[in-house]
């Protein structure tokens, strides 16, 4: 069975590629910007044409909050378009997306946790891309998983939070931190297992969840 990774150099497709050997049966084709940007319409008709996946876990895309409000088009061209061309090549050779998406559809105002019925607000640029690329996979597809997730860290790969804050505490530095901010760090090696897992499951629901 041909397994697509999309955005393969970034924390969750490195540790996807880490774990890949013990899923027997599977074969993985890990490709990066170079080898395939998903907001180019013919590279992925192409990328498909010539792999035909059964499973797309997409992994590419712009999440860099801060400067999506600077630079809302570069945003908009991956987490928009981009995830509405893996949609239509995946529809053309019947391809079951898995769609990594963000805690940022929401607006952060509930006091417990998010469901996945819970209503989206997005505050942001980021927020409001990833939640139209969840609406287009939606309103296009009968098969497909949308995992929602947050504050991603590995342990292996940087840059992020964790590896941060422990080697500036391993140098005995003073650790300067914003204390406004709640989340859910989500360690990479884990969310890893958990869509591979879905892969492997004959009893995986289509539709949304949270990870």
């Amino acid at each position: 069975m041909n397994v697509l990774v999309t955005g393969a150099n970034g924390q969750l497709g490195r540790s996807i590629r880490d774990i890949a050997k013990d899923y027997k049966g599977l074969h993985f084709r890990f490709a990066d910007r170079t080898d395939l940007d998903i907001s180019v319409p013919g590279h992925v008709l192409k990328f498909f044409e010539e792999f035909r996946p059964k499973y797309c876990i997409n992994c590419a895309a712009y999440t860099q909050v801060d400067q999506a409000e600077k630079n809302p088009d570069a945003a908009y061209a991956v987490n928009v378009e981009g995830v509405r061309n893996l949609v239509e090549a995946g529809k053309r050779y019947g391809t079951i997306l898995i769609h990594i998406s963000t805690d940022y559809v929401f607006d952060g105002e509930k006091a417990t946790g998010y469901l996945p019925l819970d209503k989206p607000n997005p505050i942001n640029v980021y927020g409001k891309t990833k939640l139209e690329g969840e609406q287009i996979i939606r309103e296009n597809m009968k098969k497909y998983f949308i995992v929602r997730t947050s504050w991603l860290y590995s342990k292996d790969y940087g840059p992020n939070f964790y590896l941060t804050i422990l080697d500036k505490a391993r140098k005995g530095e003073d650790l300067k931190v914003v204390d406004f901010q709640r989340g859910c760090p989500t360690d990479t090696a884990n969310l890893a297992r958990y869509i591979l897992g879905i892969i492997q499951s004959d009893e995986a629901d289509y539709g949304i969840s949270h990870f």
